[in-house]
């Protein structure tokens, strides 16, 4: 005749057992969500800006180990990357894993070394010119 047995009815008076016993869940659930949650949507978060942001002439790996260098933003989803001389491929954006840094181009190059010999032949023809010290 009676639906609730008088052990239940009893311990559903009792706030602060229930209290007790949804306690661990709760702690468990922060937990996850500090240690497993909010780091996985923050680095989502990163290689979604990443992605975003990818420009022709950025060095690139892809999700297959290639590394090539971006070549034209077909549209939204693809990327052309120059992976070797007259070797260009068509990929999904979303299967680059990360960019590396942009290659400085190779006239930049020649400028700095230039600078960097200038300044070492400067330094040798200081030293060569100056007069020797024990005659």
């Amino acid at each position: 005749m009676f639906l609730i047995s008088p052990a239940y009815a009893q311990a559903a008076g009792d706030t602060t057992s229930t209290i007790m016993q949804m306690a661990p869940l709760a702690l468990i659930f922060v937990v996850f969500y500090m240690f497993l949650i909010r780091p996985q949507q923050k680095k989502a978060k990163e290689t979604r800006a990443m992605l975003d942001a990818i420009k022709r002439g950025d060095r690139v790996v892809t999700g297959g180990g290639i590394i090539g260098t971006v070549a034209k933003i077909a549209n939204n989803d693809e990327v052309l990357i120059d992976i070797a001389e007259n070797t260009r491929v068509r990929v999904l954006r979303a299967t680059i894993t990360s960019v590396l840094a942009k290659p400085v181009p190779a006239s930049a190059k020649d400028d700095k070394n230039g600078q960097d010999d200038k300044d070492g032949e400067a330094a040798g023809e200081k030293s060569e010119s100056a007069p020797p010290s024990g005659n």
